[in-house]
């Protein structure tokens, strides 16, 4: 088809039916262009004169070992970054600060693969083995203080590439005062750790530089954006923001009227902790994790605005149900473990 000019102007139907490629994307001029800057500025703030190129990607990502950093194409045009929040319920990395979040955290990625750190001695007994296993899901412990606190889900236990690159990420954010904050946690150890390594390394030139077009970029994207997106939520599964529409719909009524007088994400809100406690009980999962679930409800029931009939024990029935369901489903079975 070639490049479309004015695809802006047409509606998200149409626009949807147009191959990535076509869209001719780039970052300069874009408003990743001004973030990607800050985030070399903050490199140079702390002596590092690497500078991972980025590129626009499917998804947030450096490729395994390569030390650049795929940036999803949707934030390069505002009209994408809504059409994203249109077809997924969330933009990730669309707001100033998650995105400078997402950059920092693919930096400290981009930088060990670049200076090859997770070959070094002290780097694996810190973090772990890089060769482990990366898993399509993780049990995490929301306690633990052998991992900072950066990104959402406690990112940092799932894989020790990842607790690098969240340590790292915490330790470049400026004014985040790593050394007050995690002064009496034991993974002030890593933090200390990444200082150090970052002066040593921060003036000598990268031992891997990129030397192919990395993968998936959006310029080599032939699908269509629809094509994109539904290939994109097939992925995600249950974790696809959308993914358990149809069972609300079908406990609660799509506008109110009649008896449907009490909006659902009250309802759940109300009795979040019964629902919590019953649920735990029933399946034995953690409390953390099905509060995670019920959040996650409210927040559906909120943005397809769904009512509930007050004082309905059926509600209530459905779903507990519903979030065993749920759990048995996507959830680990519950391991016990101490404090950290």
């Amino acid at each position: 088809m070639g490049k479309i000019r004015g695809w802006d102007k047409l509606s998200d139907e149409e626009i949807l039916q147009i191959r990535v490629r076509d869209l001719h994307l780039q970052i300069p001029g874009s408003e990743l262009e001004l973030l990607i800057e800050r985030l070399y500025e903050e490199l140079d703030a702390k002596g590092i004169s690497f500078h991972p190129s980025c590129y626009l990607a499917d998804e947030w990502f450096c490729p395994d070992r390569v030390p650049v950093i795929g940036v999803p194409f949707c934030l390069a045009h505002p009209r994408l970054k809504h059409i994203e929040q249109k077809m997924l319920y969330e933009v990730e990395g669309g707001t100033e600060g998650s995105c400078m979040r997402l950059l920092r955290h693919e930096c400290g990625h981009a930088l060990n693969y670049a200076y090859e750190l997770y070959k070094k001695t002290r780097w694996c007994e810190l973090f772990g083995l890089f060769s482990a296993r990366y898993s399509g899901s993780y049990y995490f412990q929301p306690y633990s203080r052998r991992y900072v606190i950066h990104l959402e889900d406690n990112y940092a236990q799932s894989h020790p590439d990842e607790d690098f690159a969240e340590t790292f990420a915490v330790w470049l954010t400026p004014n985040s005062g790593w050394e007050q904050k995690y002064q009496d946690w034991p993974v002030i150890k890593k933090l200390r750790y990444v200082d150090s390594l970052m002066k040593r390394i921060g003036n000598l030139p990268p031992v891997n530089t990129v030397r192919e077009r990395p993968p998936w970029s959006a310029s080599r994207m032939t699908s269509t954006l629809a094509a994109h997106y539904e290939r994109k939520r097939k992925a995600l599964g249950s974790e696809f923001h959308g993914f358990y529409d149809d069972s609300l719909e079908t406990l609660f009524a799509l506008k109110p009227g009649g008896s449907y007088s009490l909006k659902a994400s009250r309802l759940l809100r109300h009795n979040r902790r019964e629902l919590v406690d019953s649920v735990s009980r029933w399946t034995g999962h953690r409390k953390f994790d099905i509060r995670q679930l019920v959040n996650t409800l409210i927040t559906r029931c909120d943005a397809l605005d769904l009512y509930a009939k007050p004082g309905q024990t059926d509600n209530i029935i459905g779903l507990t149900a519903l979030l065993t369901a749920i759990a048995g489903n996507t959830l680990k079975p519950f391991r016990r473990y101490t404090r950290q």
